[in-house]
């Protein structure tokens, strides 16, 4: 058969193991992507409210501020803030090391400091919260 008669073919992108196995990416990069989405649109009011809190609070001494976290909605509402975006933070530096340090070890190793680091900032965040709120 010559070359012009033969069947057309797509070429794909995948490694020669991915089409022996018939197998593309691990399936969990769309549930990692509306996670960051949704993330993104629940800081949008909570970073308004801090912005507002912020600004109504200016000044204002330690008896004050203890004051406006003993609210429950003014505590709820910062731990959410806190909770979406240390995990908006999370997803997204996951996302960068990923794609952009190159060897496993190195990568691992990077992801683990992150993602301690970030988990020891939410924590202290959050304690920080609750100090206030129940002072």
């Amino acid at each position: 058969m010559s070359k012009h008669n033969a069947t057309p073919t797509i070429d794909t992108r995948r490694s020669a193991l991915g089409r022996a196995r018939g197998l593309g990416a691990a399936k969990t990069g769309s549930a990692h992507w509306w996670a960051e989405r949704l993330t993104s649109v629940a800081l949008l009011p909570l970073v308004l409210y801090f912005i507002v809190s912020v600004l109504v609070l200016k000044g204002a001494d330690h008896a004050v501020m203890a004051a406006y976290m003993a609210e429950p909605w003014n505590t709820v509402l910062y731990i959410a803030l806190i909770a979406a975006l240390f995990y908006h933070l999370d997803m997204g530096m996951q996302v960068v090391i990923e794609d952009y340090v190159r060897t496993d070890s190195t990568r691992i190793i990077t992801l683990l400091v992150v993602k301690a680091g970030i988990a020891i900032l939410a924590l202290a965040s959050l304690i920080s919260v609750l100090k206030l709120a129940f002072s």
